[in-house]
């Protein structure tokens, strides 16, 4: 290295001055060498690093650096949004007039309704957010009935879900309304032996109990056996999306 021969350089003719300067010992003058070359040495490193640099050799720093993903937050649902002041099931109380109903209907939904409404008697309102239905349906249709006798309207926001047994719920408003952009999916109901609506005759009393509810609610016979039809026709494990012309043409919409 060009460095390197600097120095080495450097050192012998030190060497020489010392050896022909009369009046030194030996020792003594290797002392005041390596004193010497010490002191010349860390004088001379940062001058020869300099030109080491100079020379092509490339003098590095590690600096340690961070990445951060800048992440756009995503926007927030009503669901997500608003305070609750309580929570019973699916059912959250934001407002002493309205609830948000969002998730599954099961075997302790109907107490817990009731519960809501002996804590907040004033509710009128309930806002159907992400609903897919149900795991019970003898209670999906007691708290429908609820709903109804309460004097309790639902609505459905726009990208709002109801889907399955939810659309049973949604019918219960005693005023049921839905802004545009709202989803609607219908499918076969299915029993606990794996059976579907098309496995029972036409005759059957299972479909008398759904007949009756949808005109219960307000349907016109006719429409509801069109409507109960055309679900049906889906199997269970598939799904039918409402447009709106079918909300329309099944009054679905009061």
């Amino acid at each position: 290295m060009e460095s390197g021969v600097n120095l080495a350089s450097g050192g012998n003719q030190m060497t020489k001055d010392i050896d022909y300067d009369h009046g030194l010992g030996g020792n003594f003058g290797l002392s005041l060498w390596v004193t010497l070359f010490t002191f010349l040495a860390l004088f001379m490193l940062p001058a020869e690093q300099a030109r080491a640099s100079d020379s092509g050799y490339i003098v590095t720093e590690t600096i340690e650096t961070f990445e951060y993903d800048i992440v756009e937050p995503e926007h927030l649902t009503s669901w997500d949004a608003a305070p609750a002041k309580a929570q019973f099931g699916p059912f959250r109380v934001i407002s002493e007039h309205t609830v948000e109903m969002s998730g599954t209907v099961d075997s302790y939904s109907p107490a817990l309704f009731q519960k809501m409404l002996q804590q907040y008697p004033g509710i009128k309102r309930i806002e159907m957010i992400d609903c897919d239905g149900s795991i019970d349906e003898d209670a999906n249709l007691s708290l429908a009935r609820q709903i109804r006798q309460a004097g309790i309207s639902t609505h459905v926001p726009a990208r709002g879900s109801v889907r399955s047994g939810a659309v049973e719920l949604f019918l219960a408003g005693i005023r049921h309304t839905a802004d545009t952009g709202a989803e609607f999916v219908v499918h076969s109901w299915i029993d606990e032996d794996g059976r579907e609506a098309n496995d029972y005759p036409a005759n059957d009393p299972v479909h008398a109990e759904y007949l009756n509810y949808y005109k219960e609610m307000g349907i016109p016979a006719d429409k509801a056996q069109a409507f109960y039809s055309l679900t049906n026709s889906v199997p269970f494990a598939e799904q039918l999306k409402l447009s709106r012309n079918d909300l329309a043409r099944f009054q679905l919409l009061h």
